[in-house]
């Protein structure tokens, strides 16, 4: 899966449980700042994410951007 992959399957995570537009969720999008989530918010997204992508991950306090998250998916996906 390439990058673009992952981050857009990510993208479509966050737009839907977030209710926003795609063009508001980037690479650099801080999940805290930018879309107000909180640890609540971030752990149900992880949860999809490892249901979406079927991987596990870690609690992961230093997800903080999309990019962030594009990364700690692409890493559980070569593992």
């Amino acid at each position: 899966m390439t990058d673009a992959e992952i981050f857009d399957k990510t993208k479509e995570i966050l737009v839907d449980q977030f209710d926003l537009e795609d063009d508001e969720v980037s690479l650099t999008t801080d999940l805290t700042n930018d879309i107000d989530a909180d640890s609540l918010d971030l752990f149900e997204v992880l949860n999809r994410v490892e249901d979406d992508f079927d991987i596990k991950l870690a609690v992961a306090e230093d997800i903080k951007t999309v990019q962030d998250l594009v990364d700690k998916i692409k890493e559980q996906l070569a593992a």
